[in-house]
């Protein structure tokens, strides 16, 4: 089935034939469906902290940042923000010249309000010699839209959202990128200094390292700190090979291989490579200014400090394991925080003698560790927090999306539509284990937790294989909780005109 020339394709990108094999196989067989026990709630592994909680954790992760620690903020930034403006798109296409559509009223009524506004009517000028209001008076709606999205233009079709102009200030306007520099100031710097992270695309690595040049003085002289930005590509060895419909490999016009990009899974690698004790995951479209920030900032805080006491009880509990100076007494104790504070439970353990029950504890204790937020569930796509059943048969807190939750099975489906939470990708990681090593987070990944999806190229339809999501199968094997936040942290950009709202004005 595959030629030298394929195996050489295969090999230029640093992925072996075993791995295609692996691929191939799993477009025959598909992905497991998970089992689950229940949707989280309050009280069933999402905590709800008190006032008094928020203040106590914010002190316990203010000291922590004090004790000298690695603090990395890593932003997920690759993504191209076509999506953003698809309305847009279908309009400039359109076999009609006026906005008609209510999402086209909207984006021309409050044209002004967006903050790319600016460069917007700059841009008309040069290449049209008329200003955006002009250009609107005059009926040629088409030759705005077309401004801002096309390359002779702002091509805001093409860049990364993390370079679109977001949010207004009196200084300028900023991007997103530079919203997530500011909040590195505000809760991940640690002594005098804040590491973030991006991960990017190729072809737009010249355009963010251009704008960190440009602006990252600034902040630094704002917040009275030093930046340490770092970027990363996906890499070449986590993209996946396309398949026919009939599973055989999908094969470009010249007769090579496709391969795609793995999906956000792939970026457990570049996460690997972060020299960190903790590590924060945001998406990169989920910023607000700053005027909003005060829920954001603390409630980050809030879910670092949880994760930073957890960390300590557990490490105090694996050293006293390696002491062998325990009793029963002290093993029931660690079970109970196993179960109830690191929410996992292995329904048999009572049949587990000591020393095998101390292997098991141990396994459990020394693993990445992951606090995330999660908001109240107002009906937005994407995954939520489950109780499941894993591969060694223990219970745990996962955040799953829909593809992986058996649709035929009317219970799972009601436990996904009735569901409290949403997973808004809010996350604090420790990454080292209880001796100061970095844990090698590939092997926590759970690989039958891969997504199968229908594409099409040149009109041909396609398969493509994603790798488990980066916060789902990617993090199977972590210990996780689940901390409740307020709406207000949650202020995705999905559309061109989530810029109008509230939040981000």
């Amino acid at each position: 089935m595959l030629s030298q020339k394929d195996l050489n394709q295969i090999a230029s990108k640093g992925i072996s034939e075993e791995q295609i094999s692996i691929q191939l196989e799993e477009f025959k067989t598909g992905f497991p469906f998970l089992k689950l026990e229940a949707a989280a709630a309050i009280g069933k592994g999402i905590i709800a902290p008190s006032g008094e909680e928020l203040e106590q954790m914010i002190k316990v992760w203010d000291d922590y940042k004090a004790s000298g620690k690695r603090i990395v903020k890593f932003v997920p930034a690759s993504g191209a923000a076509s999506r953003m403006f698809k309305d847009m798109f279908s309009f400039v296409s359109a076999d009609y010249d006026v906005p008609t559509t209510a999402f086209e009223k909207t984006y021309f009524d409050h044209i002004h309000q967006f903050a790319f506004f600016g460069a917007l009517d700059a841009k008309c000028k040069e290449t049209t010699g008329k200003g955006v209001d002009e250009l609107m008076a005059s009926g040629d709606y088409k030759a705005v839209a077309a401004c801002m999205l096309q390359a002779s233009g702002l091509n805001y079709g093409q860049l990364p959202k993390g370079l679109l102009l977001f949010h207004n200030y009196p200084e300028g306007p900023r991007t997103p990128m530079e919203e997530h520099l500011v909040e590195g100031a505000l809760y991940a710097a640690s002594n005098g200094e804040a590491h973030v992270h991006f991960t990017v695309s190729h072809e737009h690595m010249a355009l963010f390292e251009q704008r960190v040049e440009a602006k990252v003085d600034d902040y630094a002289a704002k917040y009275g700190i030093k930046y340490d930005i770092t970027f990363s590509e996906q890499k070449p060895s986590t993209d996946t090979v396309a398949a026919n419909p009939d599973n055989t490999p999908f094969r470009n016009e010249d007769g090579s291989l496709l391969f795609r990009p793995g999906g956000h899974g792939a970026l457990i690698e570049n996460l690997n490579e972060i020299d960190a004790d903790v590590i924060f995951i945001k998406n990169i479209d989920n910023v607000v200014p700053d005027r909003l920030k005060g829920d954001t900032v603390a409630y980050k805080q809030l879910i670092a400090g949880v994760l930073v006491s957890l960390q300590r009880k557990a490490f105090d509990y694996l050293e006293l394991l390696d002491s062998g100076k325990y009793d029963h007494e002290k093993l029931e104790e660690i079970i109970r925080f196993v179960q109830r504070d690191l929410c996992c439970r292995k329904p048999d353990i009572k049949m587990l003698e000591d020393a095998d029950l101390v292997i098991y504890l141990r396994k459990k204790l020394n693993r990445p560790m992951r606090v995330c937020g999660v908001v109240k569930n107002v009906g937005e796509p994407g995954g939520g927090p489950f109780l499941t059943y894993n591969q060694d048969g223990t219970i745990s807190l996962q955040i799953l999306e829909s593809s992986q939750i058996d649709k035929s099975n009317a219970e799972y489906q009601r436990m996904f539509t009735e569901g409290t939470h949403f997973n808004p990708v809010d996350l604090v990681c420790a990454v080292k284990d209880y001796k100061g090593v970095p844990f090698d987070l590939p092997k926590f990944v759970d690989k039958s937790t891969g997504f199968i999806s229908s594409k099409s190229k040149n009109g041909k339809e396609l398969k493509a294989l994603e790798l488990p999501g980066l916060w789902n199968g990617a993090m199977s094997d972590w210990n996780t909780v689940f901390v409740e936040v307020p709406l207000s942290t949650f202020n995705p950009v999905k559309t061109v005109n989530d810029l109008l709202r509230e939040q981000h004005q």
